[in-house]
């Protein structure tokens, strides 16, 4: 346990350091398409702005947690939280949406913060740990709603730039606390890291979503398109290979064999893949002006509303999966939120005419995700020996992250297949791209079938159950295990 005082200005610095982070990478979602505007762009590549900084996190996050234990969390931390402020500094000053786009990807390398913040509290507050890392997950979760709804105001008072100033000062500050209050734990275990696995994720993972995003322009059949779904192709083979071989994967291809561990881990890749598509397009259709024959015009503030209630319900509905599984199985409630996550993304891709209906769809949508991921992590925990559940939930969040770069890609491609002359979309886009997204949850309930069918739910308590069914909405987000240890993304 730390001392008395230092252990109060620790847990600051932890707070301060998982709220900024939730902030930034949600702020952004509602503000896509007034930053498409201010630069210019077209739809496509706006989104990129998402899906960089997505991509960004499902290979930085595994990876920086790793080298905060073999060089020191706190030491990492810093080093993390200076990424971040920079990241802010460069997307501030960003002359063009490229700029914006590395910015972001900057911004991503920030999401070590969750697993390295995790892993102090795990030694620091060794009789309180369960406590500390609650309220951690709290703040997470809860700074990810909250940056949705202030997205409006601060881009009201102060521009887009606002977005990334205000977070960076605060940050810095985070960064100058740990480095000077937050004492470097004495753990640490020496280990190679995931280099070269990162590489070719990155690899082919950058290959199949610049296809997919430029496919409309270049042409599907051109051979930019054609030699990036092959390059992407070979990348995959050549990763999964390495990865099956390496003494430290960043996906574990052995454990992977598991039952309960690869079909949690593809529910959660299309679970991913929908959320994050849809959080990435939904307020853009809200804000497209009326004019065009659908959308509303919507402000910020106004779209960033209408994702409060997905928040909200999923949170709350965590409280009684426990209950759930007990009745009728972890198969049952999945398989339940999956459908129930599809019918709301077929909501909205056919039931748009009102913000009433929209309303109903994100609410629904929130308590099927909900259910999903309050579940998902008890299955994993189930599933694996004791000391490789930090491994197996990583792996489970990082490739939830990974499914929602792809997510953000498709929908990328669909919705701008058909654009107007004065650059709009044609609501035809946006319906087809839902639908894409409710068949995507679809498939998710096929695999969710194959889950093992626990009546027990191995977690700490309803609380933990709420905060693991709305920390699915944070990209590489750590749960807690029933030890009260951190289940922090990648090798542990």
């Amino acid at each position: 346990m730390s001392r008395p005082g230092r252990g109060s200005i620790t847990f600051a610095v932890l707070a301060v350091a998982v709220s900024s982070f939730a902030l930034l990478q949600s702020m952004i979602v509602p503000v896509l398409a007034t930053i498409q505007g201010e630069f210019e762009t077209d739809q496509t590549t706006v989104t990129w702005v998402l899906t960089a900084y997505l991509l960004s996190a499902s290979i930085a996050t595994p990876l920086l947690g790793r080298v905060g234990d073999v060089v020191g969390k706190t030491r990492m931390l810093v080093i993390t939280l200076c990424a971040l402020v920079v990241g802010s500094l460069l997307a501030a000053l960003a002359p063009s949406i490229g700029w914006l786009i590395f910015a972001r990807v900057v911004q991503g390398a920030g999401g070590g913060v969750l697993p390295l913040a995790f892993g102090i509290a795990r030694d620091e507050f060794k009789d309180k740990v369960t406590t500390a890392l609650s309220v951690l997950a709290s703040l997470t979760a809860v700074g990810f709603g909250f940056g949705i709804v202030i997205a409006g105001p601060i881009v009201d008072a102060f521009g887009v730039d606002g977005l990334f100033w205000l977070p960076m000062g605060v940050t810095a500050v985070a960064a100058l606390a740990a480095a000077l209050f937050v004492p470097e734990s004495p753990v640490r275990t020496p280990a190679r890291l995931p280099v070269l696995p990162a590489v070719l994720l990155s690899v082919w993972l950058i290959a199949l979503l610049l296809g997919l995003s430029e496919g409309n322009v270049w042409g599907w059949s051109s051979p930019r398109i054609l030699g990036l779904f092959a390059l992407a192709i070979v990348g995959v083979v050549a990763w999964v290979t390495v990865e099956s071989r390496v003494p430290v994967p960043m996906i574990d291809m052995r454990m992977m064999r598991l039952r309960g561990v690869w079909t949690t881990n593809l529910v959660a890749a299309f679970v991913g893949f929908g959320m994050f598509a849809a959080f990435g397009f939904l307020p853009q259709f809200l804000q497209t002006p009326s004019a065009a024959g659908y959308g509303f015009g919507a402000s910020i503030s106004e779209s960033g509303l209408l994702l409060v209630p997905s928040a909200i319900a999923s949170f709350l509905v965590g409280f009684f999966t426990a209950r759930l599984i007990h009745a009728v199985g972890a198969r049952a409630v999945i398989v339940t939120g999956t459908l129930l996550t599809a019918g709301a993304f077929a909501g909205m891709g056919l039931f748009h005419d009102t913000t009433a209906q929209l309303y109903v769809a994100t609410t629904v949508q929130g308590v099927g995700s909900g259910l999903v991921f309050s579940s998902l992590a008890g299955v994993v925990i189930a599933s694996v020996p004791r000391e490789q559940t930090g491994v197996a939930s990583g792996m489970n969040a990082n490739i939830r992250t990974i499914g929602g770069s792809v997510g953000a890609a498709v929908m990328a491609g669909i919705v701008t297949a058909q654009v107007g002359p004065t650059g709009i979309p044609a609501e035809s886009g946006y319906t087809v791209g839902f639908l894409v997204l409710a068949a995507a949850m679809a498939v998710a309930a096929v695999a969710a079938w194959f889950i093992p069918d626990l009546r027990d739910q191995p977690t700490s308590g309803p609380l933990q159950d709420a905060e693991n069914a709305e920390l699915g909405y944070v990209p590489g987000a750590p749960s807690v295990s029933p030890t009260g240890t951190t289940t922090a993304p990648g090798p542990a």
